[in-house]
Parts: structure tokens; C-alpha cells; sequence
């Protein structure tokens, strides 16, 4: 499944991949990848470890050299133009790597010079993105203190710096324990409230789908499927929704479930309960209901198991990897 329509591209577009592809030797990382960022979009590039999404935004850095087509971010191609390319995104790529001995003022104050930054707006910006990502009551003291999860949002911090059009996360929450993942994702939410556009990989599907308003899959190189959440979760083919009945369904009862139209499995899980698997998306479930209940079996619960998306994304991947 593509999205639907063909997005406009004009120079004041974010990303742009045009048959990107990257081999090493005998090896395809990224296949031929065709891809485009709405300014102002939350966008989710979702896919397994070793899917090349890591790959893909070195490419978009100009950390790695294509082997073929191109990447443009507003307009200028990363190859040939990479200082004006990236001068306008911020960037936190695989695990972040300070020195312990400094303070996050003193971080930023460094990168702010690299950057080229005059001393007052490096003042200015400092403590406005340490209080972005929560660590103001923390911006004196030595990095070597701080968790996993406050260093990815001092990370997050640095790319800010230089109040960027775009940011790009490689995988932002690999690593951390589940409060470090809430205090990123929560700063994430807020950079998306902002209005930025952020590119985001991951490989976990629950926090896309929490952060992003578009998303991509990929495995293996290729592009699987790409549209909104709500589209894909909308047109997925098919969800698995638990049911429970006041009485167990007997053998008999448990056949003829798999005879209405759009159960696709049944599967028992309990004296009173079955997992059916339904395609025919809203319809199909609501129709599946109906026969039930038509039949006279006391339906109790009917609730889905996961979003329709995940079963989307895990069909994709299965079927990818079977070919």
C-alpha cells in the first residue's frame, strides 16, 4: 500500500529522495528510495534492525556517499552543496557521546562555535533549548552524572541549537529504560507542537504512531508502505479483535465462525474466548458483530488487540521477508 497522490516538491521542501541507494560490495543497504517530507510534518520511518533506515539518514547528512540517485533537503542536493544543505537541520544520529567532564553550558557553548554562532545568541539558545528538553535545573553540572536518557535529551538539546527547519533522530529512544523513552518522546511531542518537521526513525511502531502524523516502512531497503496513521490504520486489511462470549462457543459454534465472511482465523484462547482475525477494515468488523449476534451467541466483549496498523506493519514485514 503507497500513499494516495503524488506530494508536491518545491524548493522549500524538507526532504526529497529521488532512487536514493546505497551497496556495499554485493550487499543493498537501500534499494532505490523514493521519498518526500512535507514542511511542518512529523514524520515516522519505521522498520526493523537492519531495515536501513540508519543508512538512509546517513545519507541524507552526507556522512556516507550514495551509490545512486540523490538527496535534497529544502531544495539543495546533500552531495553537491553539503554546507548549505545542512544548515538548516539539526540531527542526533545512533547513540550520543559527550565529554563527561563538562556541563551541558559548556557542551552547547562548543558546538555553538563550530557552528559559528556569535557568544550572545549561544547564551540565548542555550537556555532556551536546556529548558525545551528539561534540563535547566541540570545545565551546570558534569554530563558523567546524567542517565541515558537525559544525555539523548541533551543530544536533542544540540541539534536545536541552531533553531533548525528540520530535525532528524536516528532511533531517539534506543537504549533507554522506560522513563528514559517518556522524557524523550514527551520532548518530541512538544517539537511536534511547535510546528517543526521532524524525520524520525525507529523500529518500534507504538511510538510512531504516538509522535508522527505520517509514516514510512521499510525492510530490507525498500519501501513498503507509506502514508498517514490514520490512512494506513484505516485501509490495513486486516485487524485481530479478542471476543468474549457469556457461554464457550462449542466446536460447532467455533467452525462456524470461520464461515462468516471476513474471518480470516480463529483462534481460542480460553473457555470463553477466541481471537478472530477480520479483514474488510470498520466494515468487515462491524458486519462480523452482526452475523454473531444474528446467530445468537452472546457476544460479552469485542475489542481489538493492538492498533490495525501493527497487524499492517507486521504483514508487510512477514511478507518481505519471505520473498
Amino acid at each position: 500500500m503507497q500513499s494516495s497522490g503524488t506530494q508536491s516538491v518545491t524548493r522549500e521542501t524538507p526532504v526529497h529522495l529521488e532512487g536514493l541507494g546505497k551497496d556495499y560490495g554485493h550487499f543493498t543497504a537501500l534499494k532505490a528510495l523514493e521519498l518526500t517530507v512535507p514542511q511542518g510534518t512529523s514524520f515516522g520511518f519505521l522498520g526493523p534492525n537492519g531495515a536501513g533506515k540508519s543508512t538512509t539518514i546517513k545519507l541524507m547528512t552526507n556522512l556516507i556517499r550514495p551509490s545512486r540517485g540523490r538527496a535534497a533537503l529544502f531544495g539543495i542536493d546533500v552531495r553537491q552543496e553539503p554546507t548549505r544543505a545542512l544548515a538548516r537541520i539539526g540531527a542526533v544520529i545512533e547513540t550520543p557521546e559527550f565529554y563527561g567532564y563538562l556541563s551541558p553550558l559548556e557542551t552547547l557553548a562548543y558546538v555553538g562555535r563550530l557552528r559559528g554562532m556569535p557568544k550572545n545568541e549561544i547564551e540565548r539558545r542555550s537556555e532556551a533549548v536546556l529548558k525545551e528538553v528539561k534540563l535547566t535545573d541540570w545545565a551546570d553540572h558534569r554530563i558523567q552524572e546524567f542517565s541515558k536518557g537525559m544525555k539523548q535529551r541533551l543530544a536533542i538539546a544540540q541539534a536545536l541549537l541552531n533553531e533548525p527547519e528540520l530535525l532528524i533522530l536516528d532511533e531517539p529512544t534506543s537504549g533507554l529504560d522506560p522513563r528514559g523513552m517518556a522524557e524523550v518522546r514527551d520532548v518530541i511531542k512538544a517539537l511536534k507542537g511547535e510546528g517543526r518537521t521532524i524525520f524520525m526513525s525507529s523500529h518500534l511502531l507504538g511510538e510512531v504512531q504516538e509522535v508522527c502524523d505520517d509514516v514510512a516502512l521499510l525492510n530490507h531497503g525498500e519501501l513498503l508502505i507509506h502514508g498517514s496513521v490514520r490512512e494506513l490504520s484505516r485501509g490495513a486489511d486486516t485487524s485481530t479483535f479478542q471476543t468474549t462470549f457469556l457461554h464457550s462457543p462449542t466446536p460447532q459454534e467455533l467452525e462456524a465462525l470461520t464461515g462468516i465472511p471476513g474471518v480470516v482465523e480463529v483462534k481460542a484462547e480460553g473457555d470463553s474466548t477466541v481471537d478472530l482475525r477480520i479483514s474488510g477494515g470498520e466494515d468487515g468488523q462491524a458486519r462480523v458483530l452482526e452475523v454473531m449476534v444474528s446467530r445468537g451467541l452472546k457476544v460479552i466483549t469485542y475489542r481489538p488487540l493492538g492498533s490495525s496498523l501493527e497487524q499492517l506493519y507486521l504483514d508487510r514485514i512477514q511478507e518481505s521477508d519471505r520473498l
